[in-house]
């Protein structure tokens, strides 16, 4: 079997674990499933040296991680109307099967996610050069850029007795070249020892508010597992990334993690480390001297 039909087949057998989270009532499985196999499609829509999939092909792949996204945001939603109804989703599952062959119409009015480039932290370290005259040429950058797509927060998992859910606001983060940064936001992640995503990845939306050395958040993120459930060694992982115009990318510029006996009710400020993101955190290097770093609130709660 080729490399190809291969990945349409790993891509199908996820589109069907998804929906049948989804029909058992799963919903937290199922909105992690949809996500991962909707950027495992934006990865391929990106993708500049693939020849697998014609651009027609890749444009349809796009509208089905559209699809994904949707349905995962109706799921999160608490109303009972579901904007995108998983009857519907399903009937793209033939389209994903079939996308080497698939010449109709797409069955939903709706258009690709508007797609940046977004690197693999790999990726990024022979950019380590050009950070600097980027952050200058993006300063007084005029250029329109396109919107990216929304903050993937998620809501508070329901309570269980006995169980505790943390709610981590991000207040701030501390940077020599804030000003500059051209629409700032966070990737929070949950990984364990091996650095294996525990919990659904989210985004924050981007930042809005500046001021001198920092860059204001002040958003809620919810951790999207009991706290008495995460496993010995796991840490949450706060990737701050941001546009870069010359490069037309989304990059990393810092990283920063709270391990398990940091989870404590109250004020938080911890240290940011340079990219790429170390989710082994084996071979951590401090970003700056300076006293910069990102400042957290948590608060922890327990049903009794």
């Amino acid at each position: 079997m080729s490399d190809v039909n291969k990945t349409i087949q790993k891509w199908h057998a996820s589109f069907r674990k998804g929906t049948d989270f989804d029909s058992w009532g799963q919903l937290v499985e199922a909105i992690d499933e949809y996500q991962i196999l909707a950027r495992q499609l934006q990865k391929e829509v990106q993708s500049t040296n693939s020849t697998d999939f014609t651009e027609e092909q890749k444009k349809t792949l796009g509208k089905v991680a559209t699809c994904l996204e949707m349905r995962s945001a109706s799921l999160q939603c608490t109303q009972s109307n579901e904007e995108f109804k998983l009857e519907e989703l399903k009937k793209l599952e033939t389209i994903i099967q079939n996308i080497l062959t698939y010449n109709k119409e797409f069955p939903f009015d709706v258009q690709p996610v508007p797609s940046r480039k977004i690197l693999a932290p790999g990726e990024e370290e022979n950019l380590e050069l050009e950070e600097e005259e980027d952050a200058a040429a993006g300063a007084g950058s005029t250029e329109a850029f396109p919107p990216r797509a929304p903050g993937t927060l998620l809501p508070r998992l329901p309570s269980e007795p006995g169980m505790s859910l943390l709610t981590i606001k991000i207040e701030k983060i501390g940077l020599k070249d804030a000003g500059q940064c051209i629409d700032p936001y966070m990737t929070i992640s949950v990984k364990d020892l091996n650095g294996i995503d525990l919990n659904p990845v989210q985004d924050t939306p981007v930042a809005t508010r500046k001021e001198d050395t920092y860059i204001h958040f002040s958003v809620d993120v919810e951790i999207q597992r009991h706290v008495e459930k995460l496993p010995k060694g796991a840490a949450i992982f706060f990737e701050f990334k941001h546009y870069k115009p010359k490069k037309r990318f989304t990059s990393t510029k810092c990283f920063a993690f709270m391990e398990m006996d940091e989870i404590k009710p109250g004020p938080i400020v911890i240290e940011l480390y340079k990219k790429p993101t170390d989710f082994k955190r084996k071979k951590l290097q401090l970003l700056t001297k300076k006293q910069l770093y990102l400042h957290l609130h948590q608060t922890l709660h327990k049903d009794s």
